[in-house]
């Protein structure tokens, strides 16, 4: 009996040391909030759907730039007029796009984020994307809270949209 109990105790140290070695899975595993999820996003960075529509109004004085930071076949299918689209914010090469595409704006430079692939608060991808333009600098970042989705919270509620290519 004490052969299986040593057999037990060194695969739980193994699975142990596997899980504190990759930071993902020591993030899902912990039970600690992610500070690159979306819900780490301050309530004063948030912009519901309504406002950024009004802002997007032809006869509007500063229009922000509107980025997509999620999938990009999502994106493909339907996407707010005039945004661009700027990589997953929860991939290294989506950052890495982030980073190239602002690279030569004003750091007050208004932009909106927004992904809308899943429920606000499972959604892997605007929190690093809101995360990395904070730390570069960037003043004026707005996150678009989309509750449910894009289809749900911005198509299903008629704001216009971009759709296929």
């Amino acid at each position: 009996m004490q052969g299986k109990q040593i057999v037990r105790f060194i695969a739980f140290v193994a699975v142990a040391a596997v899980l504190y070695a990759i930071p993902q899975a020591r993030a899902q595993f912990s039970g600690a909030a992610n500070s690159a999820s979306a819900s780490s996003i301050p309530a004063s960075a948030l912009i519901q759907p309504d406002a950024l529509n009004g802002l997007l109004k032809p006869d509007a004085k500063e229009k922000p730039l509107v980025l997509q930071v999620g999938s990009h076949v999502m994106f493909d299918q339907a996407h707010i007029p005039g945004a661009q689209y700027a990589g997953p914010g929860s991939t290294a090469a989506g950052i890495q796009s982030l980073e190239s595409l602002v690279a030569s704006l004003p750091k007050d430079k208004s932009m909106v984020l927004y992904c809308g692939c899943c429920p606000w608060n499972r959604c892997p991808n605007v929190g690093p994307a809101y995360r990395r333009l904070h730390d570069l600098g960037f003043t004026k970042v707005k996150v678009l809270y989309l509750a449910n989705n894009f289809g749900d919270d911005w198509l299903g509620k008629g704001f216009p949209a971009v759709k296929g290519k």
